[in-house]
């Protein structure tokens, strides 16, 4: 028997913005399936209507493509074993039929309570110092199903089309064992377990039969999760024995949840909003009208987010951290995946960004800074704008921050860094810089090399060191304490715009002065 094809799924559910978690269990799925020559299917999980959030789904697929996680099949890519939505399979009406079979073979019942009915028995049992009441292989007998309930009795409500649910008939005292991929061996005991839902009244299966079929119906290899639904897999296996499956039962691995920068529990919105990092891809409009930032608008590369993304619970084993895509999907396996919860690090996040600005050519980054440049209706040329790139690209996290960083270079010099201006400016200072004008107008071609060069001969005829010329050369040239050479960022502003801008810097600052 030929070794089955790797088919894994992401299954995320329309009920708001996809996480940074989330996408992190697409890319995992992503990965495995490219590692292996497999097939990596995207399938929306909206079994829970009442959920169900305008904009989300779309919200989703946006959010996969801008991160280049791809899907082969499913939404939006099409495929064989559609529809990929799950509100279109239940109108196919591919759910009813194993939902009723289950119940036909005995493993599963009927079970007609109103949720009066639950609420009052779980006061009932509240008033009994029984807090934790459960619908169960105990409980089930005093309740209104067809386990409790005689034969006529439940027919009779079934022709009167009384609504009702389907549970899944918990065996008692039965030790359920599956295989980890990333955990090992799950063992779990049935008396720990409750009879769930699997089909609601309005027709919809609940999301433990639903994924279960869909799976099945996909030739689903291997499932990729959230720790979030390991309570649940035992359900699943059972279910996948019941309905005669488990010969073809995937392989489960579930993922470690993402943590908070102090590793103390889940990392949640409300976490970004309050240590100012994004937990979502992409910005998210809500219904409501609220809105939460997204790692694109906050300006991170895709590819950035995604090798940071993937450090997250998983390592190569090496030293290497910058990984493309290709890179990550040829090292990439779940057995380097980690069993702990990892924490989030908004300053690591940065420092990837950091490094994929550093490795793009000067041409790229002004390419990406050309419309952000329009905006503020700055009249520069592209390969200019390629010379400020390739000066302060080392001092930059983001693109907006070579604007911001080197703004001097597109714009005069409007105030100047009072912590040089109040320490390095001395008396001697103007007389300095009038002489150094001097020595920059005697240049002939306004190069780097001969700037320095005069720059050095100049403080060799006086015996200046570095810091009696260098600080104030820099304050009047571009109002910054720090920064690139200053003989490169000359040679790039032009011979005519420095001296102009050293005269009127040397006016505006003894102004300054005598004002203090």
């Amino acid at each position: 028997m030929s070794e089955r094809r790797v088919r894994v799924r992401f299954a995320p559910s329309p009920t708001g913005p996809l996480h940074m978690g989330g996408v992190r269990t697409a890319l995992y799925n992503y990965l495995f399936a490219k590692k292996h020559g497999g097939d990596f299917l995207l399938r929306v999980e909206d079994t829970d209507q009442t959920r169900y959030v305008k904009g989300a789904e779309d919200y989703i697929l946006e959010a996969l493509k801008w991160c280049g996680i791809n899907p082969d099949e499913g939404v939006g890519a099409g495929g064989d074993c559609g529809p990929y939505r799950q509100s279109e399979r239940k109108e196919a009406g591919i759910y009813k039929e194993y939902a009723f079979k289950l119940v036909e073979d005995g493993f599963a019942y009927y079970a007609f309570d109103t949720s009066e009915d639950l609420t009052n028995m779980r006061e009932m049992a509240e008033k009994a110092k029984m807090p934790n009441w459960q619908y169960n292989n105990i409980t089930r007998t005093s309740m209104k199903n067809s386990v409790s309930l005689s034969e006529d009795e439940v027919t009779k409500r079934l022709d009167a089309g009384d609504p009702f649910v389907i549970r899944l008939k918990m065996p008692r005292n039965e030790e359920v064992r599956f295989h980890d991929e990333i955990r090992g061996w799950v063992i779990v005991n049935t008396n720990n377990m409750d009879d769930k839902v699997i089909y609601k009244a309005d027709g919809m299966p609940t999301y433990h039969l639903a994924n279960i079929i869909d799976d099945h119906l996909m030739n689903i290899s291997h499932v990729i999760r959230g720790e979030e639904w390991l309570p649940s897999a035992p359900l699943h296996v059972l279910l996948y024995r019941y309905l005669g499956w488990e010969d073809t039962m995937p392989k489960f691995a579930h993922l470690s949840l993402i943590l908070k920068p102090n590793g103390n529990g889940k990392l949640s919105k409300r976490d970004g909003d309050k240590g100012g990092f994004p937990v979502f891809p992409l910005e998210w409009n809500a219904p409501d009208g609220a809105v939460s930032s997204g790692y694109k608008e906050n300006g991170y590369f895709p590819e950035a987010f995604i090798n940071m993304i993937a450090f997250l619970g998983w390592n190569p084993g090496t030293a290497q951290e910058i990984f493309s895509l290709e890179e990550l999907t040829e090292a990439f396996t779940l057995e380097r995946v980690g069993k702990s919860g990892a924490k989030f690090d908004p300053d690591k996040a940065k420092w990837f960004n950091q490094q994929y600005l550093r490795n793009k050519s000067n041409t790229e980054l002004a390419q990406l800074l050309m419309p952000i440049i329009a905006e503020e209706k700055l009249d520069v040329c592209i390969e200019y704008v390629a010379e400020v790139c390739e000066l302060i690209k080392e001092r930059a996290t983001f693109i907006t921050d070579i604007l911001e960083e080197g703004r001097y270079f597109f714009e005069d010099v409007s105030a100047y860094d009072e912590k040089t201006l109040k320490k390095k400016w001395k008396e001697d200072t103007p007389t300095i810089m009038q002489e150094l004008l001097v020595e920059l107008k005697s240049i002939e071609e306004f190069t780097t090399e001969n700037i320095e060069t005069k720059f050095q001969a100049y403080l060799e005829k006086n015996e200046y060191g570095f810091g009696k010329v260098g600080p104030g050369f820099r304050l009047l040239v571009t109002g910054k304490g720090m920064g690139p050479s200053m003989f490169h960022i000359c040679s790039v502003l032009g011979k005519e715009y420095v001296l102009d801008r050293m005269e009127k810097g040397l006016v505006k600052i003894e102004a300054l002065k005598a004002e203090a």
